[in-house]
């Protein structure tokens, strides 16, 4: 007989009692902060409702703030929690209004969220994390660099009187020092994995089987990638004859470490050698030619001809000197014609081979097929199949096609090659789809990884294996869910996908070693605690009062995500965020602050932006600044003395100053001191430039006309037109603005109140200080 955990909070007979599952929250609730390592599908969510629960119960009128890296996973958090507890829940993310956001965090004590949307409201300061009891960071692993994770653990840490943090994921990673600094990042003091192995899951535990399916590389791609291998080898021997590398034995690591040295060589030298350059171009072309070698072991030749298609428009020096190069060139035209004789990768023909076998010989499953009948019945066959590239996804798309095997493409939102990405929404339809069985396959790329809910996947196919640990054990997850599921692993014999698999496998040993390991841990919850401690003492700077005389910082609001706006923060400054047309930072009404870092600097160089900025931000400010961070300025392709150039002319042509800062803290302290300097104690009115100065007689004129009530550009140009000028524009009656074309009689009436209405801004002033 099942039994049910009983909870105040808790709704009757909701959540199956599982021993594990309650010590697993029994232990976050008793020793702090704690990360929950543990395969998918072992009830994680389960774990965190639990302790959800508690605090909501015991901390009264506190909230809960649930956070995951995406819109679907957070609103299928927000689905979650509604089903298990009896409290008001909701989800925020950017596609809700700023006003509904708010409005939802005060009405809820459970918050389901992206990190970026929470990250956005704080900096605005649209409500504090002060009486937040408990936050879960899902798939944990995240918490690394300058995702919002980081930041908002941080403040939560300051804010928070009562803080508690639940990382979750099934996959930290196998680096000993990316877990160290996702632990360190979320204030993690206690680890505990949790395998399908323990005595106290296996109950609970469908195994997964994983099968190796070998394949043989056919001639014709053999013949292809030999020529290939070629071109390669020519231009392996050139860098070695150079001094560059030391063996032609090497891989993409090498290749990216050895132009790396070639830049900081070109870096450091005023005038530097023309043969640097010329290895800059060889290594270039030799990480495109690996690329086109995995593609032709791993994948087949219409993807490869895609790549060359996409190579062949490039104007740089590495992709025209493999189109001219005979061994490439003879590749190339061998790919061509082997697309046009239909002959496919080897793993293609399995793949086809294995569904047939899964589905049935005719390709379908044996329930019905009426498009009226719902096809969720458990018992029909659901496969996934990854692949790293969308061009191969559309490949197999096609083979199921021609096969009459039914299969829906699942990729990301970004376009790519002219075809739109899929949307959420065009997402959330195909998921559903599936799940109703409309579809027997879902080929999909690394975007259903993690964070969509398919729960009953009975085989999982992986078209190559990924050299990443964390990534094969989240496509793994992907199976299991409802009963012993299955994952097949294609490997072309001889090639990388054999040095992939083995590399995933043995990362993830080392990832299960090293969290059990008891000194590994000791280290990381010292490391956690002391980290703690010195945020604690960090004094959170609410939104200045009127009494106080901080400094402000208006920020652009597409500065939103950097990491300067979080150090201003934590500083005594009053940030706020809004969309400016001009500048990134203004700290007065004559100074504001371009902020660049050094890669951008040299790519808006090259693109062309650089200049066209420096001409509005000297054209808006009096005293225009620009700060460049960071000091790998002269690391990229561009020739150093451009950048010199162009340095020069921004300072000598445009009036600009220019600030170097070593990382995004030393800019925010920066523009602190610039804050500091400008505004002296007082804090006067800024007028932020929301708009750009109109430069012409007639921009002006229409930048007038625009700015008076529910008047666009249009409706502007109409008025000048029928009056003839701005005068008379201003001095038309309600009767006489009725007569312009698109004027009602709602907007004369407000156009003539606002240029009627009395000032009353020392009014007001006067009255705030009787107040006062």
């Amino acid at each position: 007989m099942t039994s049910y955990i009983n909870h105040p909070l808790l709704k009757k007979d909701a959540i199956e009692s599982r021993l594990y599952q309650q010590i697993l929250a029994g232990d976050v609730l008793k020793k702090g902060n704690t990360m929950v390592v543990a395969p998918t599908a072992l009830g994680k969510t389960i774990v965190a409702i639990l302790v959800a629960a508690d605090r909501l119960n015991k901390v009264k009128n506190s909230k809960v703030l649930v956070l995951a890296p995406s819109k679907p996973l957070a609103i299928q958090h927000e689905e979650s929690f509604k089903e298990f507890i009896n409290l008001p829940c909701t989800s925020l993310t950017g596609a809700v209004k700023t006003d509904e956001r708010i409005k939802r965090w005060e009405e809820s004590r459970i918050i389901c969220a992206t990190p970026q949307t929470i990250e956005s409201d704080l900096l605005n300061g649209r409500y504090d994390l002060s009486n937040v009891s408990l936050i879960v960071f899902d798939e944990c692993h995240h918490g690394v660099g300058s995702y919002s994770y980081v930041y908002l653990a941080s403040r939560y840490v300051q804010e928070s009187n009562f803080n508690l943090i639940l990382g979750l994921t099934a996959s930290p990673g196998s680096d000993k020092y990316k877990i160290k600094e996702v632990c360190e990042n979320l204030y993690i003091q206690n680890i505990v994995v949790k395998t399908e192995d323990d005595a106290d899951v296996k109950p609970y535990f469908n195994p997964v089987e994983i099968e190796w399916v070998k394949v043989k590389m056919s001639g014709e791609l053999a013949k292809i990638k030999e020529n290939v291998d070629k071109a390669l080898k020519v231009r392996l021997k050139a860098l070695k004859n150079m001094g560059i590398i030391k063996t032609v034995s090497v891989n993409k690591v090498d290749i990216l470490k050895a132009r790396s040295r070639v830049q900081g060589e070109i870096a450091r030298s005023a005038n530097p050698d023309k043969e640097l350059f010329q290895a800059i171009s060889i290594l270039s072309a030799v990480i495109n030619v690996q690329h086109a070698q995995e593609l032709i072991e791993t994948q087949g030749v219409q993807t490869f001809n895609k790549y060359v298609a996409r190579l062949r428009k490039k104007q740089t020096k590495a992709a025209k000197s493999l189109m001219w190069d005979d061994n490439f060139s003879r590749a190339v035209r061998l790919a061509r014609e082997a697309e046009k004789h239909g002959w496919e990768h080897p793993k293609l023909r399995e793949v086809t081979k294995i569904l047939k076998q899964e589905l049935g010989d005719n390709g379908q499953t044996k329930l019905s097929t009426s498009r009226f009948e719902d096809k969720s019945d458990e018992s029909a066959s659901k496969i996934i199949i990854f692949t790293q590239y969308r061009d191969t996804l559309e490949m197999i798309h096609q083979k199921l096609e021609k096969e009459g095997i039914k299969s829906a493409k699942f990729f990301g939102q970004a376009p790519k090659d002219g075809e739109k990405g899929l949307t959420q929404k065009e997402q959330k339809a195909i998921i559903k789809s599936f799940r109703m069985g409309e579809y027997d396959v879902l080929l999909s790329t690394s975007v259903a990884e993690e964070g969509i809910d398919i729960p009953a996947v009975d085989l999982v196919v992986l078209y190559e294996p990924v050299p990443s640990e964390v990534r094969m054990i989240q496509r793994r997850g992907r199976t299991g869910r409802k009963r012993t599921g299955r994952v097949k692993v294609l490997i072309t014999e001889g090639t990388r996908d054999e040095g992939y698999y083995w590399s995933s496998i043995r990362k993830e040993d080392r990832m299960k070693n090293q969290l059990i390991d008891q000194e590994v841990l000791e280290e990381l919850n010292a490391s956690a605690v002391e980290r703690m401690e010195n945020q604690r003492n960090v004094k959170v700077i609410d939104k200045p009062k009127k009494e106080n005389n901080f400094p402000i910082v208006y920020a652009d609001s597409r500065e939103g995500n950097s990491k300067v706006i979080r150090h201003l923060t934590e500083m005594e400054i009053d940030v706020q965020v809004r969309s400016m047309a001009v500048a990134d930072y203004q700290v007065s009404d004559e100074v504001a602050i371009e902020r660049k870092t050094a890669k951008d600097f040299v790519d808006s160089i090259i693109d062309k932006r650089l200049f066209k900025q420096a001409k509005e931000l000297s054209e808006e400010f009096k005293h225009p600044i620009l700060i460049l961070e960071g000091d790998d300025l002269y690391t990229g392709f561009i020739n150093p003395n451009a950048i010199r150039g162009s340095m020069a002319s921004i300072a000598i042509d445009f009036g600009i100053s220019i600030l170097p800062t070593r990382n995004a803290q030393d800019t925010a302290a920066m523009i602190k001191r610039i804050a500091v300097r400008e505004q002296n104690g007082e804090r006067t009115p800024i007028q932020i430039r929301t708009d750009k100065k109109p430069v012409s007689l007639l921009e002006q004129q229409l930048f007038i006309v625009e700015s008076l009530p529910n008047i666009g550009p249009v409706n502007a140009k109409n008025l000048l037109k029928h009056f003839g000028s701005v005068s008379k524009v201003l001095n038309a009656s309600e009767t006489e603005l009725q007569e312009v074309e698109g004027i009602g009689k709602k907007t004369a009436k407000d156009i003539r109140k606002v240029i009627d209405s009395k000032y009353l801004y020392f009014e007001k002033e006067i009255k705030e200080k009787k107040l006062l």
